[in-house]
C-alpha cells in the first residue's frame, strides 16, 4: 500500500461538480493499493499517519502527530500510485489491486482512522476525482507500508 501524505491547511474532493468530502488543517491522504497488499498493510499505515509527527510545536519543529495538533483527514483512493513508467510511455497498471479488494482496503484504512477519534472524508472509489488542497509547507511524504515493514524486519517474503 502507497500513501502519498501531503500536511494541507484545508482539502477538499469534488466528483462532478459535488464536493463529497472537506477537511480543515489536516492531512491529504492520496492511497494507492497494490496486488498482494493485506489488511496488515493498512493497519501499519493506520498507525503511520496518525502518529508520524510532522506537525509543528510551539517553536516550530516539526514535534506533533495529527492527533496532538487537532487536524482531520481527506482520503482519496488514486489507483495510479500503483503505476509502473519503468517501460515506454505508457504507465502500467499491472501492479494495482483489482478494485473490489482495493476497495476493501481503502475502507478498512479509513474506518481504522476513524476508529482512532479522527475526522475522516472521503472521496468516491474509481470516480473521476478532482482533488483541491493548501499543502502546508510544503510537507509531503511517500509511506509505503511493505516496503517499510520489509526494512525493519516485521515482514518476510
Amino acid at each position: 500500500m502507497i500513501i502519498v501524505l501531503q500536511r494541507v491547511k484545508q482539502a477538499w474532493v469534488e466528483v462532478e461538480g459535488r464536493t463529497t468530502g472537506r477537511i480543515g488543517p489536516g492531512v491529504c491522504l492520496l492511497v494507492g493499493v497494490e496486488k498482494g497488499d493485506t489488511r496488515e498493510d493498512a493497519e501499519f499505515l493506520a498507525r503511520k499517519t496518525t502518529e508520524l509527527r510532522i506537525f509543528p510545536d510551539n517553536e516550530g519543529k516539526m514535534n506533533l502527530s495529527l492527533a496532538e495538533a487537532g487536524g482531520e483527514v481527506l482520503a482519496v483512493s488514486q489507483f495510479t500510485l500503483a503505476g509502473s513508467t519503468r517501460k515506454g510511455r505508457r504507465p502500467s497498471f499491472d501492479g494495482a489491486e483489482e478494485p473490489t479488494l482495493a476497495a476493501e482496503l481503502f475502507d478498512h484504512l479509513v474506518a481504522l482512522v476513524r476508529e482512532k477519534g479522527f475526522r475522516v472524508e472521503t472521496g468516491v472509489f474509481q470516480a473521476m476525482m478532482d482533488v483541491h488542497l493548501t499543502n502546508e509547507g510544503p510537507v509531503t511524504f511517500i509511506l509505503e507500508s511493505r516496503k517499510t515493514r520489509e526494512r525493519a524486519g516485521v515482514l518476510s517474503r
